[in-house]
C-alpha cells in the first residue's frame, strides 16, 4: 500500500516469534534460515484496483449473501469501522474481504471435520470497500467457538478473518478479530504467541451499543490502522506494515 509522510518505526517486541511451540502448527511452519528479499515484479506492483461498483448489492451481508431457503441461523451482529492510516488518515476505496465459522463454529469447507452442523443458508464469506471516509461496515452472523488438535483439544475463541487488498494482490494484508468479553481469548495458544497483550487488545472488537439495530442486531465496532505503533497487528506482516 502507498503512503507518504513520516516514517513511523515499529515496536517488534510486540511481534510474535516465529517459532512457538505452544502454537503446533509453528513448529513446522517457522523458517530455519534467514529470510531472502526478492524483487517485485511489475505484475506485483499494480492491479487489479478494486470498487464498491464490482461488488454485489449483498456481498456485505452474510446473513443473506448465501440464502437458499432462508436467512442464516445464529445471533445476528453489525461489524463496522474505519481503515486508518498511522496518522488516523481514512484509507479510502479499499477491499476488504471477511470469512469465518458459523454460529456452531464450523467452516463451510471440505476439510473441517468439527460435528457441529452446517447452516445451509450461510456461506461464511463476504466482502466490501471503504467508502471517502475510510468507513466499511458488514452484517453477519457472530461466530462459534470450535476445537482444534493442538495439545490435545484447544478452543479457539470467536473470531472473523479479514484481509485488506492495497493497490495489487502482493498488497494485501490478512488478520483475524476476537470479540470484546470472550474468556477463550486469554486461552488460546495463537493469541499467546503475541507477547504485548496491547496488540492483542487492538484484535479485539468492542461492543458499540451506540449503533445497535433495536430488535435485529448489536453492534461491534474495530478499527483497522494500517501502520505506525498502534498499529492492527497482521499475521503475514510480523515485522511491521
Amino acid at each position: 500500500m502507498a503512503f507518504d509522510g513520516e516514517f513511523f518505526r515499529r515496536d517488534r517486541r510486540m511481534h510474535p516469534p516465529a517459532y512457538t511451540p505452544g502454537y503446533k502448527s509453528s513448529i513446522l511452519r517457522s523458517p530455519r534460515l534467514a529470510l531472502v528479499s526478492l524483487e517485485q515484479s511489475i505484475s506485483e506492483r499494480t492491479g487489479p484496483v478494486f470498487s464498491a461498483e464490482h461488488l454485489d448489492a449483498l456481498d456485505n451481508d452474510l446473513i443473506r449473501n448465501y440464502a437458499e431457503s432462508g436467512e442464516a441461523i445464529g445471533e445476528r451482529i453489525i461489524v463496522h469501522g474505519r481503515v486508518l492510516d498511522e496518522n488516523a488518515r481514512p484509507v479510502a476505496n479499499t477491499l476488504i474481504e471477511v470469512w469465518q465459522a458459523n454460529a456452531s463454529g464450523r467452516y463451510r469447507h471440505l476439510r473441517d471435520t468439527y460435528l457441529a452442523a452446517l447452516d445451509p443458508n450461510f456461506g461464511g464469506c463476504g466482502r466490501c470497500v471503504t467508502d471517502a471516509d475510510g468507513y466499511y461496515h458488514f452484517r453477519t452472523i457472530r461466530p462459534g467457538p470450535y476445537p482444534w488438535r493442538n495439545n490435545g483439544s484447544d478452543w479457539r475463541p470467536a473470531h472473523i478473518h479479514f484481509s485488506i487488498f492495497g493497490h495489487a494482490f502482493v498488497q494485501r494484508l490478512v488478520s483475524q478479530f476476537y470479540f470484546e468479553g470472550d474468556p477463550l481469548i486469554a486461552r488460546c495458544p495463537i493469541v499467546a504467541t503475541i507477547p504485548d497483550w496491547a496488540a492483542v487488545e487492538r484484535l479485539i472488537a468492542r461492543l458499540d451499543m451506540e449503533h445497535q439495530v433495536p430488535f435485529d442486531c448489536l453492534t461491534y465496532r474495530f478499527d483497522i490502522v494500517l501502520r505506525g505503533q498502534r498499529s492492527t497487528y497482521f499475521e503475514n506482516r510480523p515485522a511491521g506494515n
